[in-house]
Order: C-alpha cells, then sequence, then structure tokens
C-alpha cells in the first residue's frame, strides 16, 4: 500500500491547527519549556531552598502544561490564557527573571493570543488565492473591452 500524498496530511494539519489557537499555545510552551531550560540548580540544592525554589520549576511546568491544554483542549482557553499570564508574571520572581525574560515574554505573548482568538472567524484566504480570483474577475471584463 502507497503512502496518501503529503499534500494530503498538510491540509489536515491546517484544519486542525485553523480550529484551535495554535500559536498561542505552541508560544505558552515554548516560554514555559525555555524558562524550565534555564533553571540549572540541582534537587538538592531545590529542596533546601524550600517553596521559592520548587515554585521555580513549578511554575514553567504549568506553563507548559497549560499551553498544551490550549492546543488539545481549545474549548477552555479563557481559563487556560488568564492562569499562562499569572504563571508567567509569576516566573519573573521564581525563575531567573522569568528565564531572561525570553519565557516571560514568549508565555505573555502566547497567552494573550489564546485569549484574543476567536474560533468563529471565517478562514483567511491565502495571497494566492486571492491573486487568482482577481485574475478570474479580470479576464472576462478585458475580454468583453475587446
Amino acid at each position: 500500500m502507497s503512502e496518501p500524498p503529503r499534500q494530503g496530511k498538510r491540509a489536515a494539519f491546517r484544519r486542525w491547527r485553523g480550529d484551535r489557537p495554535f500559536w498561542g499555545g505552541l508560544l505558552l510552551a515554548l516560554g514555559g519549556a525555555e524558562v524550565l531550560l534555564t533553571m540549572k540548580a540541582s534537587m538538592k540544592v531545590v529542596l533546601h531552598m524550600g517553596m521559592q525554589g520548587l515554585a521555580g520549576y513549578l511554575l514553567p511546568a504549568l506553563m507548559l502544561l497549560l499551553g498544551l491544554l490550549i492546543l488539545f483542549n481549545p474549548a477552555q482557553r479563557l481559563f487556560y490564557s488568564i492562569t499562562g499570564v499569572v504563571l508567567s508574571m509569576g516566573t519573573w520572581a521564581t525563575s531567573n527573571l522569568g528565564g531572561f525574560m525570553i519565557g516571560l515574554l514568549l508565555g505573555v505573548v502566547g497567552s494573550c493570543l489564546s485569549f484574543g482568538w476567536l474560533p468563529d472567524q471565517e478562514p483567511r484566504v491565502s495571497r494566492r488565492k486571492r491573486r487568482r480570483q482577481a485574475r478570474a474577475l479580470q479576464q472576462p471584463a478585458a475580454e468583453a473591452l475587446q
């Protein structure tokens, strides 16, 4: 049996991506992952520091989880995105200034994109399709003038 064409898989992914706040969830998850990766303390140090050290790992892990939840359960995106902003801002105090500001900014921007996403908007038409439609409308008009 042969594999279906790549275009079919790509179109299916584009449909799936269009039904959810994809970029917002992805940026929030990437922000959480970036903050987690900038944390270099061993578990002994974290346990010795107490709750502050634990929060340094807990907040970005929850950011990563919320980003994935936005991707796979977009119906609850409002709650997830508000919680994501709060957690992202919390990493400023707990995790190396929010992963050296990069993770904090990724988390805040991703949460804002998820919060503002509207599921009932018309899909955007690509430039290529708009050009084809414009050419199709211009050709009968040009033929009528000749």
